[in-house]
């Protein structure tokens, strides 16, 4: 009887060859941030009186300048004579805690120092009113700012990682889960993202008519997240200025140019890149019932490591597929699953496949495609974060969609997907 030895080898990650291609996005910085916001808050001179103590929003999310317009805010309304000062809007994040929400807020440069205004950060919130619809969901505000003389909501507007309509994520949703605060967020998110998209806007009127909401200023971001636009609103114009922002918003995210990839690696993952840490919206995945995932298409996605910033919270981990043992042991589990239950969406808490060092991780992302990948059919991009996508690496199956002027340098172009002596993956 002949008998034959035959010996079988996955794909190793350095036989992968990478090039370093820039993404071109919408553009369209404001060249003075001050300025524009001071020109937007031109409608509440009339408002603000001498005495008045003024509470202004502050969200979870790493917003360019957030530090800089919050302290504009604050210095224009006491150029009025007022008050002002700053509350942690925001519902599960910073472990549901007052002093948790405030170190999320210092992570993010948002400090007393910084904003010129004391950030005064309660859990506390009174309820103000129910929704007239069924079902009838109480409507909550944080307890300082309904004790307060007016409320000024600042935030970013931009699609939401959970769902999609009319309102996402912006100044509308700041007036219902920001300022309803953990106690709003529990009752929204247990209808799921049917919560979301049909019941904010109900709660959120409710708040408008309450009197205490002085206004909203909405900021956009262009596609290199720098602020591109500043607007404000008074009254039920809010939902206007929130509706034609995020129309804006939705087609300045910046977006990976493919349709379907085999393996998408990155480098980090946060809570200031994105409320997910992975954002939804670029990675094609959702991980939420009744809610369709869009392109690209990942048949593997491995993340390798956790920001600082996220103070460990890695709600949405569960969106990769493989993440490092250094990923790993930055999860605080308390954080994590105090925001993940309190959405809703459990599946996004769910731990990946743990593997000790980069390269193991991206070793067993290409075992786990489901098929025999070459080093010349492999569709690779590997990313810095879902926020930053100015620049990425791409293989030589997704080099064709490149001209050559889109490559940065000839010291980055097909080289090897590189690891240190510890298995770390090269600097990007």
């Amino acid at each position: 009887m002949n008998t034959q030895t035959s010996s079988f080898s996955y794909l190793e990650p350095s036989d992968i060859r990478l090039s370093k291609v820039r993404l071109l996005h919408h553009s369209a910085a404001l060249a003075d941030v001050p300025g524009a916001v001071t020109k937007a808050l031109s409608p509440l001179c009339d408002k603000l009186r001498p005495g008045m103590r003024i509470a202004i929003t502050a969200g979870s999310r790493g917003i360019r300048n957030m530090d800089i317009i919050l302290r504009t805010v604050a210095e224009y309304v006491s150029s009025r004579g007022a008050s002002p000062f700053v509350i942690p809007a925001m519902g599960s994040h910073g472990g549901a805690t007052a002093q948790g929400q405030k170190e999320l807020l210092a992570g993010y440069g948002i400090t007393e120092a910084s904003v010129r205004a004391p950030i005064i950060s309660s859990m506390e919130v009174v309820q103000i009113g129910t929704t007239p619809g069924e079902p009838h969901i109480p409507v909550f505000m944080d307890k300082n700012a309904w004790e307060s003389d007016g409320v000024i909501v600042v935030n970013r507007v931009k699609p939401h990682t959970d769902f999609h309509g009319t309102h996402e994520s912006g100044v509308v949703k700041m007036m219902t889960i920001g300022l309803g605060k953990h106690r709003q967020a529990l009752e929204i998110h247990r209808h799921g993202s049917a919560g979301l998209r049909d019941y904010i806007p109900e709660v959120s009127r409710v708040v408008a008519a309450s009197g205490r909401i002085l206004g909203a200023l909405g900021i956009v971001e262009d596609g290199y997240d720098n602020t591109s636009i500043v607007r404000f609103a008074q009254g039920m114009e809010i939902f206007d200025m929130d509706r034609e922002l995020l129309v804006t918003a939705r087609e300045n995210i910046p977006r990976l140019p493919f349709d379907d990839l085999d393996l998408l690696i990155v480098d980090e993952i946060g809570k200031n890149y994105s409320g997910t840490n992975l954002d939804t919206n670029v990675i094609g995945r959702i991980a939420v019932a009744d809610e369709t995932d869009g392109k690209p298409f990942c048949r593997v996605i491995v993340a390798l490591s956790l920001s600082e910033k996220s103070h460990g919270n890695a709600l949405g981990v569960g969106l990769a597929d493989v993440v490092t043992e250094r990923l790993r042991s930055r999860i605080d589990w308390k954080a994590t699953y105090e925001n993940v239950i309190t959405s809703g969406f459990l599946k996004r808490g769910f731990l990946p496949v743990v593997q000790e060092t980069d390269r193991d991780a991206v070793r067993t992302g290409i075992r786990g495609l489901g098929r025999a990948a070459t080093a010349h059919d492999i569709r690779l991009a590997r990313i810095r974060n879902t926020l930053r996508l100015d620049e990425i690496w791409v293989s030589d199956a997704l080099k064709t969609k490149f001209s050559a002027e889109d490559f940065v340098d000839k010291k980055t172009t097909d080289i090897p997907l590189s690891f240190d002596e510890n298995g770390i993956i090269m600097p990007f």
